[in-house]
């Protein structure tokens, strides 16, 4: 078992070290100096990875010892510990090239317990067993730490693929049954094409890393021809594994909706970023006033309504 857990984490570290743009280091490099000594490590993720592109928002994750090292009001400081992360958004300039960026700020302890298999909430392990790099870390031995943590989140990813996925099928298809789920637990403005696009972008990746994930989780599997794999688990485990996930579907959009709520104290430029991500993702332009601009919070659930009219949420 712990040869095919470090095969795992070997897997993961060469992804986690893979160089990234030197704009992206250089951003990264700033959103650590903002938290000081506290920061441990940014982690890089998200669409603009997956394509190469910085053209688009770039997504980062600041993990600090403690969220209270961040720089902001103790509003911000007490919501980020009640319900994390906080996210924020900036625009920086590296050697004439524009970047648009969101990053999220949560402590690595914070971090490490919804990366469980038992944690209600499903977007943290959901992002890290996508593709990420280490943009900047504090030493080697937080690099190596941040390999563990990412190596949990896609454990606990592959063992919900193959609990609530098909019988038997490509190691490909059980990640993008598992994205299918995911996106319904969670508010989200993509179209319904968006997990096949996240697994396509790199669908070698997500076939090697199936069988190193489960391993590494202790669940046994066989590899039949052509390439189809079959986990040993059986109709009782299924039915366990669809009522768990029914209450965190049940749960996952009322937590996103608190999220969003709680952004309107703490995310400066939430309407803009909102506005940037709908047209992005559905071509959908929402005009946004200044006095939406300025009360968020006042302004949400008229936005909200006329989403939903629109056909941007569900």
């Amino acid at each position: 078992m712990a040869g095919v857990k470090q095969a795992l984490q070997a897997f993961i570290s060469d992804e986690l070290g893979r160089a990234a743009p030197a704009a992206v280091t250089a951003l990264a490099e700033s959103l650590a100096a903002r938290g000081g000594g506290s920061v441990a490590a940014v982690l890089y993720y998200g669409s603009t990875l997956r394509s190469d592109a910085l053209d688009g928002m770039l997504d980062f994750y600041v993990l600090l010892d403690n969220v209270s090292a961040w720089p902001g009001s103790f509003l911000a400081k007490l919501a980020n510990r009640l319900l994390p992360p906080n996210v924020g958004y900036v625009e920086f300039s590296h050697q004439g090239q524009a970047l648009r960026a969101k990053y999220a700020v949560i402590s690595t302890a914070q971090f490490q317990r919804r990366l469980r298999m038992q944690s209600m909430d499903t977007t943290i392990w959901a992002r890290f067993c996508q593709p990420v790099l280490c943009a900047w870390a504090r030493s080697d031995a937080d690099r190596t730490a941040i390999a563990g943590l990412v190596s949990d989140a896609v454990t606990t990813a592959a063992r919900w693929a193959v609990e609530l996925g098909p019988e038997s099928a490509a190691p490909e298809d059980f990640w993008r049954a598992l994205f299918a789920r995911t996106y319904t637990a969670e508010l989200r403005v993509e179209t319904s094409g968006r997990p096949r696009d996240i697994v396509g972008t790199a669908t070698d990746r997500y076939r090697r890393m199936l069988p190193l994930a489960l391993g590494a989780a202790g669940v046994r599997f066989t590899m039949q021809p052509p390439g189809v794999l079959a986990p040993s688990v059986d109709a009782r485990q299924r039915r366990s594994a669809r009522r768990r996930w029914a209450l965190r579907e049940r749960l996952g959009r009322p937590l996103n909706i608190l999220r969003l709520l709680k952004a309107a104290f703490t995310f400066e430029g939430a309407m803009d970023y909102v506005v940037w991500k709908i047209e992005r993702h559905r071509g959908i332009r929402i005009d946004v006033t200044p006095w939406q601009r300025r009360f968020p919070l006042l302004a949400a659930p008229a936005l909200y309504l006329q989403l939903r009219r629109r056909g941007v949420l569900r």
